[in-house]
């Protein structure tokens, strides 16, 4: 898959150290991934949870944080589109984000 950005996760990393392993390791298996439907994610990722438009949220770090990320699976493109604590989550629709 190809990830639209990681300079995302790394401005992340640096306002929330404790994500930096999560972050990473999600990153590279992303890459490496190969995802052609929802189905797919949830063999690898169990507890994600599939929204509308193509949407994903992962839980990091024991669900103390979220990612939003928005999947064209026909063109294999990963856009981030928002990592945040859960009580930031909790004030944004992440079906719309």
């Amino acid at each position: 898959m190809r990830l639209i950005s990681k300079k995302t996760i790394l401005d992340f990393i640096a306002r929330y150290p404790d994500t930096e392993q999560p972050l990473l390791t999600w990153h590279k298996e992303a890459k490496s991934a190969n995802w052609s439907s929802p189905s797919d994610i949830k063999l690898k990722y169990p507890s994600a949870s599939i929204l509308n438009n193509n949407r994903v949220v992962f839980n990091l770090k024991g669900n103390n944080y979220r990612m939003i990320v928005r999947i064209n699976y026909f063109s294999k493109i990963v856009w981030i589109r928002f990592i945040g604590t859960h009580s930031q989550y909790d004030k944004i629709d992440a079906n719309n984000i």
